[in-house]
């Protein structure tokens, strides 16, 4: 292998597949980046075994060839040079690296030796914009379950309608659910109908990835995997693919736990409502519990929380009401999350009573809906 490589485009390569990279002590191979020399390209692929990742960087090839290098030698190495032409050469396992300054070997492995990261035949695809589905992940994410005993619920699932995909997690406390409108002509693709559930890792490598990238991504689909390519304007080569598992199992039925109707309505400042929550989890004591009284006749909320350890503390928010007056409580925790993750200047907050299912949503927004169970009385 013998290229000429720009250092910019490179460590921004190796940021994307470094990321990706297994810290295994079992299998030390994963702790390193395949490069591979081919055409005008030059690939640097890396998998943990659960998700893999290629990423195709523009350079002049001279001899096309593959290494296997250390990832996090590497990316440091780069990271230090000055923005500058490169020279890679492999002779016999050892990347020699060359710059106007500076001549460096690295000792690598035999290329065979690395895992085969699955190839997903490119036929059948769904095209999408990239920021908003991956805004629209960030969106629903964080609110999967952690505890692996119910693996369907720790990841991100995804079902694919003819002009929409919704996007949704829960870990049981909580629920998120995200509806993105589909491009015009996306209702002739064969993803119409099925449904998926993603891993958490790939979701956030998507989200870090393609949140702020502008451009197209092609989702590809098999039986028990999936594909997320992001392609530039500019070039018909993909830039960068990512591969990764799913998680078997079936997805519980949320959609019956989304009221139809609430017993108490207010919409309130965003903002407000956020500032309001954090002050009073300074009080709430151990199990994050603060208490929400709505009375429509005054058009307010209030909001109280206490700890026999610090004090307590309560504080009113204006807002249009509906309903019937109501007290509930909640983990303060769970309310800001949600409203974190709402981006319209106001929220209407429904609630169903003291064991009932609350929703926030954002207003003028109906795409969106966060989902949280009260703190039962005990």
């Amino acid at each position: 292998m013998k290229l000429l490589v720009l250092k910019e485009n490179l460590n921004k390569g190796l940021g994307f597949t470094e990321r990706v990279v297994s810290k295994s002590l079992s299998l030390p191979i994963l702790n390193n980046i395949l490069l591979s020399a081919k055409g005008n390209f030059l690939n640097l692929s890396a998998t943990d075994l659960e998700i893999g990742i290629r990423y195709w960087v523009l350079a002049k090839i001279d001899k096309e060839g593959k290494i296997v290098i250390p990832a996090k030698v590497l990316a440091s190495f780069i990271g230090s040079l000055p923005e500058s032409k490169i020279s890679f050469e492999s002779i016999n396992n050892i990347l020699h690296i060359k710059g106007e300054s500076f001549k460096t070997k690295i000792k690598g492995f035999n290329p065979d030796e690395f895992p085969i990261i699955p190839k997903i035949e490119e036929k059948e695809f769904l095209e999408l914009n990239s920021a908003p589905f991956c805004q629209g992940l960030a969106q629903v994410h964080k609110y999967a379950s952690l505890n692996q005993t119910r693996p369907e619920i720790s990841g991100i699932y995804l079902a694919f309608q003819k002009n929409q995909v919704q996007l949704a997690s829960t870990d049981s406390f909580r629920l998120a659910e995200k509806t993105l409108l589909l491009e015009a002509g996306s209702e002739k693709s064969n993803f119409q109908g099925q449904s998926l559930i993603l891993p958490q890792k790939i979701v956030q490598e998507l989200i870090n990835i393609g949140s702020e990238k502008k451009g197209k991504l092609k989702i590809y689909l098999t039986p028990n995997q999936i594909m997320f390519e992001f392609r530039t304007k500019e070039s018909s080569q993909p830039q960068l693919q990512l591969i990764s598992r799913l998680i078997e199992g079936d997805y519980p039925n949320y959609q019956e736990i989304i009221p139809k109707k609430y017993e108490t309505q207010i919409v309130l400042p965003r903002e407000k409502f956020l500032n309001h929550l954090k002050t009073a989890s300074l009080f709430s004591g151990r199990i994050n519990e603060v208490k929400v009284k709505i009375d429509p006749s005054q058009e307010e909320m209030e909001i109280f929380s206490q700890s026999s350890e610090i004090g307590e503390n309560q504080s009113l928010v204006q807002g249009k009401t509906k309903g019937k007056m109501t007290e509930v409580s909640f983990n303060w925790r769970f309310l800001i999350d949600g409203l974190i993750n709402i981006q319209s200047p106001e929220v209407s907050f429904e609630l169903n009573g003291e064991e009932g299912p609350a929703a926030l949503k954002p207003v003028g927004d109906p795409s969106y809906i966060y989902i949280i169970m009260p703190i039962k009385a005990s």
